[in-house]
């Protein structure tokens, strides 16, 4: 594949940093030019062919600077492919309605844009990245602790987007 692409992410403790190097890491292999840069470091869209964005899920929401990346982009991203993942627990409860509320919430966070590839990946829980407050809610909702990043699952999806990239 040939072509510019940008992996843009939101990430508040590492977690989805390290799942968008991953799914960049993969789209190098097919010979395009990754950039991988926080949501907030973005400086412009121009030059880019194609668009991954990815963020964490908090509390039912993808992380805020998503949402506020493709609102200041919004004209150029609707004009380009996109793909987007999303990434927390929901994967783990095997709980349809959990999932629905997940890919709801990703579809809403990218608004307007339509993605032409979209996942929600199980992400990481690391108490001691988190703060006091987020430590308390963990062990309010019962939420999962631990890695639950599935490699293999991350780099197959990203290996199918070259196709789906291409302008």
């Amino acid at each position: 594949m040939s072509g510019h692409i940008l992996v843009a992410y939101a990430s508040r403790t590492g977690s989805t940093a390290e799942i968008a190097e991953a799914v960049a890491a993969e789209l190098r292999k097919t010979g395009a030019e990754v950039d991988v840069r926080e949501v907030s470091a973005v400086l412009s869209l121009a030059g880019y062919t194609a668009i991954v964005v990815g963020g964490p899920l908090y509390m039912g929401k993808v992380m805020a600077g998503i949402r506020k990346f493709v609102g200041r982009y919004a004209e150029e991203l609707c004009h380009l492919p996109v793909a987007a993942f999303a990434v927390g627990t929901a994967p783990l409860s095997h709980n349809s309605a959990a999932m629905d509320t997940a890919r709801r919430a990703l579809r809403s966070a990218v608004a307007p844009v339509t993605p032409v590839a979209e996942i929600v990946f199980a992400g990481r829980v690391d108490p001691s990245k988190l703060s006091f407050l987020q430590k308390k809610l963990v062990s309010w909702v019962n939420s999962p602790v631990g890695d639950f990043r599935d490699w293999e699952a991350i780099a197959a999806w990203a290996r199918g987007l070259p196709v789906l990239l291409k302008s």
